[in-house]
């Protein structure tokens, strides 16, 4: 286990593992031990030499300090697409994010190809008013070329004062050319739970999983059943489409909110006895009201542990499309005045002991939006399968991601809308409402 570990990530934000089984092999452990510690130290020394030469010959004088961050960074991001180095300044960001408020576009992004790719943008901030999509790359900051740097510093340029303008030059699929769009940065507030009435059926939709996300969740379903009345509330429609995750805590928090026994989330790290199994208490917060989970292509991490655990348990039916696929947990590690690091050390699995990494959750009810003709077929995210040096699947076929567009006026919104009609007894279904299954809760 990992003692230094301040938080636990399960978001989109930001290899392939080697294992060696020996069984009734006589080996001397001391020898192999000291043969591979000289061959690391060999290694060592090597890179050693190679930043001696660097430091001596290189056509201008390098900074030192860039040299060993440029070099952490590329060590820990060739082992998957969520691992990286944070300098001191990044981590201070990722701590003021993770409590719902920071500067910047609004998007959630990760690298791929040495390309910025949008997971998906963050409602309601500047990103997302200027037109950004999930899937959308970024090749170009301010006429600067994205290609080369790391996804650290292509964050950091797109970070800058409020009310400052930036362009980002976007290739997007189905498009010939890049073009350029113009955004102002702004404070991005965070507001991780909206909710509203429609009519007999109370609407939630989670925008992240950040400090906010329970205590919202609970006033949301508070409000609304105080407002529509316990005995006309038909259940609730809850929104994880274009969530791209965040705290593990916080989704074991969403998930319990529903559930009164049983597993919610296992992650199981390198060793056996690093892994850790949560569990719901009693208390379901809407006494049993039906639930429909709306998901979609840009349904990451922390949304699938939820999804999932409702899913599994027979709580609540999921609806839409399959999810983003990202199975895996990052552990920040603080290193002192240096910054941290964001490792890469668990894969979660649903109650059933399923994990969706490059998988992603599969819905009990497939629904596909229809879509504004200037978008169809490029509304679409490969997910975690399609981002290169991934984590490979659980002995099984990959294939997450999928269409990742929810239309902004709810009345062409169709999964939200057969959401209501199932909810409302106007539509059926075999899939709703699910047949408990006890098997699952013990």
């Amino acid at each position: 286990m990992i003692r230094k570990a301040s938080l636990l990530l399960v978001g989109a934000l930001m290899g392939a593992a080697v294992v060696t089984t020996m069984s009734q092999v006589p080996i001397n452990v001391s020898v192999a031990a000291n043969a591979a510690a000289t061959d690391t130290y060999r290694q060592l020394n090597l890179f050693g030499d190679v930043f001696e030469r660097v430091r001596s010959d290189y056509v201008e004088v390098p900074d030192d300090a860039q040299l060993i961050e440029s070099a952490i960074n590329g060590m820990l991001t060739s082992l998957d697409p969520h691992s990286s180095y944070m300098s001191p300044k990044s981590f201070r960001d990722m701590q003021v994010q993770t409590r719902g408020e920071f500067g910047g576009l609004g998007i959630e992004v990760t690298m791929e190809e040495g390309l910025v790719k949008v997971v998906t943008p963050i409602d309601d901030t500047p990103a997302a008013k200027a037109g950004i999509r999930a899937g959308d790359y970024i090749t170009a900051i301010d006429g600067e070329q994205v290609q080369g740097l790391t996804l650290n510093e292509a964050v950091e340029k797109m970070r800058g004062p409020v009310n400052t303008d930036i362009v980002v030059t976007i290739r997007r699929e189905g498009t010939v050319d890049p073009f350029d769009v113009t955004i102002t940065r702004d404070v991005i507030r965070i507001r991780a739970v909206r909710w509203r009435e429609e009519d007999d059926v109370g609407y939630i939709r989670l925008t992240q999983f950040n400090e906010q996300t329970f205590d919202g969740l609970q006033e949301g379903i508070e409000e609304m059943t105080a407002n529509i009345g316990a005995d006309k509330l038909k259940g609730f429609v809850i929104d994880l489409r274009n969530n791209p995750g965040g705290l593990l805590d916080q989704a074991i928090a969403v998930s319990d909110a529903f559930l009164d026994r049983g597993e919610i989330v296992s992650t199981r790290g390198r060793e056996a006895d690093e892994t850790q199994r949560y569990n719901a208490r009693a208390g379901d917060l809407t006494a049993g009201k039906p639930v429909i989970v709306l998901v979609n292509g840009g349904s990451a991490s922390a949304s699938e542990i939820v999804a999932g655990a409702l899913q599994d348990h027979r709580r609540a039916t999921v609806l839409g499309t399959r999810s983003f696929g990202k199975g895996s947990v990052q552990t920040i590690i603080p290193l002192g005045a240096n910054g941290a690091i964001r490792l890469t050390t668990a894969r979660y699995y649903t109650p059933s002991g399923t994990s969706i990494q490059a998988k992603g959750i599969l819905p009990d009810i497939e629904s596909l939006q229809t879509l504004p003709e200037d978008l169809v077929g490029r509304a679409e995210t490969k997910g975690e399968a399609g981002l290169r040096g991934h984590l490979e699947a659980d002995g099984e076929e990959e294939g997450s991601g999928s269409q990742a567009y929810v239309l902004p006026d709810p009345k062409d919104d169709a999964q939200l809308n057969l959401a209501l009609d199932l909810l409302r007894g106007t539509q059926v279904n075999s899939a709703f409402p699910p047949v408990p299954d006890t098997a699952a809760k013990n």
